[in-house]
């Protein structure tokens, strides 16, 4: 009895009806109160996982297809500002939001090359804001690598020349270890006419398409290979002397060169030259210093029974200048190794459209580098022979036509690769 007044008197001392500290059914509510933000958070969080998950692919697939975009165009030969406005647009394309990209080059083994890009990507939070106010970023990396390929030594720059490779008549060229390229889209990009002509190469590549003859022998394919990515111009890099300075140096002739203790001019920049106005006609024995001749206009021949020879010489033409090799010269040139122009055997200035270079006549002639003329064209022609060095034809277009023959091999420094491919290694 004492008890149950005791437990009573407790019950009034608390204050609240006894009947409702006996009942529990409020309980569960106030449970799930609690329980159910985490509940709902957790799920919310779970699926926002998923969602981010899904942004992240998303955003690999941007990197991926934005390196392997930009590696197709360092192949042709853009330049970096070039290859990030491509990764750029090509991502952008892909789903990357407003964000940073980072590209990166560098050279491989084995004359491969890697073209890398980052992409990052920052967005607020959904559910998980719940948790915390921190943006969630996003990081995504892919290197593409461009390997492989052979090499070639003659390259027409052209885009559209019909014939831009041309080989006619009687002539016949010998091509040892390299290849003909055509960057024209042309149905006729390489084009051999005549059945007597006869080329002899590891392989043609061609843009557009090729038209051949029996006269052609492929030691490296077994046939020619039509709709081939374009090959870059490999000089295109290389800063021409500018007209400005030029004009500022004076006039030399032959006889000043002849004697061999004659000193170079300077360019503006400093670049040690020679200027020759109006053309230059080589008789008798001349042997050329190494350095930088300008031919400012005119024509540059050599006559019957002349010699001329040269290491460490590169010759720009400008001002509509032209090389025409006549009669029975006798020329022996070795391109610089080393300096702005290495490499570099004939310069023809870009400002020069549409002017053709001529070897022809009965010269015989050695050249050691690249006869360069991104612009202009290089016939070879009448009965000429070059032969014994590795010569390196790069012009807007090349003729082979009447009894010339062409003997020469890949350089094995200044390499225009084809048939590179490229492909994704991260």
């Amino acid at each position: 009895m004492n008890e149950k007044l005791g437990t009573t008197s407790a019950f009034r001392r608390s204050g609240l009806p006894p009947g409702l500290l006996k009942d529990e059914r409020g309980t569960v509510a106030v449970i799930a109160a609690i329980t159910l933000p985490v509940l709902v958070g957790a799920m919310g969080l779970g699926a926002e996982t998923g969602y981010w998950y899904l942004e992240q692919r998303k955003l690999q697939h941007a990197a991926d297809v934005a390196a392997h975009a930009a590696a197709v165009r360092y192949r042709a030969g853009d330049l970096k500002p070039a290859l990030e406005t491509t990764a750029n647009r090509i991502a952008t394309a892909s789903g990357h939001r407003p964000g940073s990209l980072a590209l990166g080059s560098e050279a491989g083994t084995g004359g491969s090359h890697k073209v890398s890009v980052e992409l990052s990507e920052t967005h607020p939070r959904l559910f998980s804001s719940v948790f915390s106010s921190e943006p969630i970023t996003m990081r995504a990396r892919a290197v593409a690598e461009i390997n492989g390929g052979s090499k070639a030594c003659v390259l027409a720059l052209s885009s559209s020349a019909s014939g831009a490779v041309t080989v006619s008549g009687s002539t016949e060229v010998n091509l040892s270890g390299c290849s003909v390229v055509s960057n024209s889209s042309a149905s006729d990009a390489f084009l051999m006419k005549n059945g007597s002509s006869l080329t002899s190469t590891d392989c043609v590549y061609t843009v557009g398409g090729a038209v051949t003859t029996t006269g052609l022998r492929l030691t490296g394919c077994s046939e020619p290979v039509e709709g081939a990515p374009s090959v870059h111009d490999p000089f295109a890099s290389v800063v021409e002397p500018d007209k400005l300075h030029i004009q500022q140096l004076p006039c030399r002739t032959l006889a000043y060169v002849s004697n061999s203790t004659y000193t170079f001019d300077r360019l503006a920049n400093g670049q040690e030259a020679i200027r020759f106005c109006g053309g230059l006609e080589i008789k008798g024995t001349i042997t050329l210093k190494p350095g930088l001749y300008i031919m400012d206009g005119g024509n540059f021949t050599v006559t019957a029974g002349a010699k001329l020879s040269g290491e460490g010489v590169t010759l720009f033409f400008t001002n509509g200048a032209v090389a025409k090799l006549l009669g029975n010269g006798d020329i022996d040139f070795t391109a610089a190794t080393s300096g702005p122009y290495a490499g570099l055997l004939f310069f023809g200035s870009r400002h020069d459209t549409g002017v053709t270079h001529q070897i022809m006549g009965n010269s015989e002639s050695r050249f050691e580098g690249n006869l360069y003329v991104p612009t202009g064209g290089i016939d070879f022609s009448g009965n000429s022979t070059v032969s014994g060095g590795c010569t390196q034809i790069i012009a807007n277009q090349i003729t082979f036509t009447g009894n010339s023959t062409m003997e020469t091999c890949a350089s094995p420094t200044d390499e225009i690769l084809v048939g590179q491919t490229v492909s994704l290694i991260e």
